[in-house]
């Protein structure tokens, strides 16, 4: 089977991405890259968190966020607003006990299903407060991240909970940048 170009055929359309779609691949390909290569500080289109939910949640997701407002906007998408428990997508604030109690909560699949962990997106100061020295998987040799408004006791919490395969992936957004910290990565708290 041969693909004909529109040039050869002018009756063939060729679908063109709208703004909206141009942002969610954008978003899509920066938050894939922050995982593939932790520690590195990749760029999103924009800062605002909805953006994020809009890219990933559809109406088979579940998910959690401890932010009101953005919940109201994640139920018009269609998605399923569960407790962060059954959530496939949580956002948390982690410098308040709600969001330190759901980081606890947030399921981290199981030897046979590694794949229904949660993904964590949470608000951070990328660049300045507490060093993290990053290895494993995607990370040559290792790397030293700073990171402000994250308390000490998500990095305890998130080393209980991540030992590989289990986990879930951690995303730290800081306006319109974001540093992925997935399952595999091993965290040293400096």
């Amino acid at each position: 089977m041969t693909i004909q170009s529109p040039k050869t055929h002018p009756d063939l359309v060729v679908p063109v991405r709208n703004l909206s779609e141009a942002r969610a691949n954008a978003t899509y390909e920066a938050l894939m890259w922050a995982l593939a290569r932790p520690g590195e500080i990749r760029s999103l289109p924009g800062s605002d968190p909805f953006a994020l939910a809009e890219t990933l949640v559809d109406r088979e997701c579940r998910v959690f966020a401890c932010d009101a407002s953005l919940s109201e906007r994640i139920a018009a998408t269609g998605a399923y607003l569960t407790p962060a428990a059954e959530a496939d997508h949580a956002f948390l604030a982690l410098d308040t006990p709600d969001g330190l109690a759901a980081l606890r909560d947030v399921p981290t699949g199981s030897h046979l299903y590694p794949d229904e962990g949660a993904t964590v997106f949470a608000p951070a100061d990328i660049g300045s407060g507490r060093g993290l020295r990053l290895s494993g998987p995607g990370i040559e040799g290792a790397v030293e991240i700073w990171i402000g408004g994250i308390p000490d006791e998500v990095w305890a919490i998130r080393s209980a909970r991540c030992e590989y395969p289990i986990g879930f992936e951690l995303f730290l957004i800081d306006g319109d940048r974001v540093l992925g910290l997935p399952r595999s990565a091993t965290i040293e708290v400096l």
